[in-house]
């Protein structure tokens, strides 16, 4: 039976643009998008299409550069202001192509990056995200004019090539208009210093401009981070006290005070460079976190409020919905891991989500190493046409051996390309490395991931036979037309004194069967696999 998601597949306006559900593609990028003019590059068009055919009832760009006077350089490349034509060339045909799918399309415009990047000016002198020696410069009334300016045309040629409307990046992570509204990191004397209703002048002339520009119905919203979770500069506070960048309180306040401005919707999240733990939560934090901090928004004004930042779980985004705690969700790594994500929502079928597991490794991680992103759950992004999954001009016999989930995903990809797939795993279940890597408390998507990947092969009809081990005369007598070995890894445990003594347990079997290991642990290895497994036997009230 279908499960019934009214809420999330209900219609909501910004501004007078109606947005035929609550999906709204949160404003990340995958490195690889953007030509070197700014302009759309065959690969960013394929991977926009692709979300709008998985329903997303409002796309969003990254932060697109606008600024080619100011700074001396920018962390995100070209500026489409400067080579108009390219852009609208690119973007007529990407925006045809989206628009079939009932798409609405928004383009996030960034005034600048700051203090999160070397050499980048910024409201005063603060320092250098990364790099405390340095120190960013400080703008002049007369550049941050120009910058103005320069945003507000890019608006302009936005418009024109027939975007819905455009989101002001932003008042988040720590960036330049970030900069420009909080105290810690404006200490300016001037008439953009001061009063919080000063500090927010930047992003009030923006909006102005925009306006006056391309006329009141053309729709700008802003990204808002509306706690910070920030003791300083580069000091991060895990609980939230000892708050020196914005607290929740002055969040909401500037809520108001962008409504009073003029925006038509307000994207919130939290978090810094400096608490980047909270800017782009691991799975450590739990799906959901934000609902409270967005009620307190949505209280406080009348134009929508858009929601990021764990809110992956359908279920609970329909029930925030639902009870008037936010109007939609900003989704960007799990529309990743399934640009299908709103399609399936919309047909009831949740379980059909491929989870993304919050592991930060493939998207933000490539992408701070200027690498193309991907997804650690979803080899296709950003290589949308030429890594989809095709039909195969013969039908074959494959054999898949190991049930890990490198077996699970060739058996999933050969079966949906055609073939008679059979899988054989040793062990009496499916899963490898997930099994244990999902055991503790806080890493459910892990588990949900093992479980969706079970459940396809299950739905595609692959033959699993668990407490099978493949001999060759077995393989031999299945007569496949391909063998693909998936047979998993060992954990390498070093030559220490004492290791195998009877109190000495190794982490996969600690992971197995906790019951081996007392109240009193001593845990040897402080990396990743060592300091999950702390956390979660503390978190169970052991002595570690």
């Amino acid at each position: 039976m279908p499960e019934k998601f009214p809420a999330l597949n209900s219609p909501f306006s910004i501004g007078k643009v109606t947005i035929k559900n609550r999906f709204v593609m949160a404003p990340v990028t995958t490195g690889t998008y953007l030509n070197p003019d700014g302009s759309f590059s065959p690969s960013g068009i394929e991977y926009f299409v692709r979300r709008a055919q998985g329903g997303m009832g409002l796309l969003q760009t990254g932060a697109l550069n606008t600024d080619s006077e100011v700074d001396p350089y920018s962390a995100l490349g070209g500026t489409f202001r400067t080579a108009p034509d390219a852009f609208l060339a690119t973007s007529d045909a990407m925006l045809t192509r989206t628009r079939a799918y009932g798409a609405r399309f928004f383009v996030q415009l960034t005034l600048g990056l700051g203090r999160n990047y070397p050499g980048l000016g910024g409201p005063s002198e603060n320092p250098v995200f990364g790099a405390p020696d340095q120190v960013s410069p400080e703008l002049t009334v007369d550049q941050i004019h120009r910058k103005v300016e320069q945003l507000v045309e890019a608006a302009a040629i936005a418009q024109r090539a027939g975007f819905d409307g455009v989101e002001v990046h932003s008042i988040h992570w720590g960036y330049l208009l970030d900069q420009f509204a909080s105290s810690l990191t404006n200490r300016r004397t001037d008439e953009y210093g001061g009063s919080l209703e000063n500090r927010l002048r930047v992003s009030r002339e923006i909006c102005e401009g925009i306006k006056q520009t391309c006329g009141e119905d053309f729709p700008v919203t802003m990204r808002l981070g509306l706690k910070s979770y920030a003791k300083g500069f580069m000091q991060a506070s895990f609980d939230g006290s000892d708050e020196a960048y914005r607290t929740l309180e002055e969040g909401v306040r500037i809520c108001q005070l962008l409504e009073a401005a003029g925006y038509d919707a307000l994207d919130v999240d939290t978090g810094t460079y400096d608490s980047f733990y909270y800017a782009c939560p691991p799975m450590y934090l739990p799906r959901g976190y934000m609902a409270e901090l967005a009620e307190r928004a949505k209280e406080a004004v009348e134009v929508p409020i858009i929601v990021g930042s764990r809110m992956g779980d359908v279920r609970l985004d329909e029930k925030g919905i639902e009870e008037g705690r936010f109007d939609a969700v900003a989704i960007g790594r799990p529309m990743f891991a399934d640009p299908d994500l709103p399609r399936k929502v919309e047909a009831g079928r949740p379980e059909k989500i491929r989870p993304c597991i919050a592991c930060n490794q493939g998207c933000l991680g490539r992408l701070f190493a200027q690498l193309p992103v991907g997804c650690a759950v979803n080899p296709e992004v950003g290589r949308d046409p030429s890594y989809a999954v095709t039909a195969a001009p013969l039908k074959r016999r494959v054999v898949v051996v190991g049930g890990s989930v490198a077996g699970m995903e060739a058996a999933r990809t050969a079966r949906m390309r055609g073939h008679d797939v059979t899988l054989l795993e040793r062990t009496d279940e499916l899963g490898g490395h997930l099994v244990t890597g999902g055991a503790h408390d806080f890493k459910v998507e892990v588990r949900e991931l093992n479980a969706w990947y079970q459940g396809e092969l299950a739905d595609l009809g692959v033959d699993v036979r668990t407490g099978c081990e493949a001999t060759p005369e077995l393989v031999d007598s299945l007569e496949p037309d391909a063998v693909v070995l998936a047979t998993g890894s060992a954990a390498v445990t070093p030559p220490i004194e004492g290791a195998d003594h009877p109190k000495c347990v190794g982490c996969v079997e600690a992971l197995r069967d906790e019951s081996r290991l007392g109240q009193r642990v001593v845990v040897v290895g402080g990396g990743l696999v060592g300091c999950e497994l702390a956390l979660d036997l503390v978190n169970k009230g052991r002595d570690v």
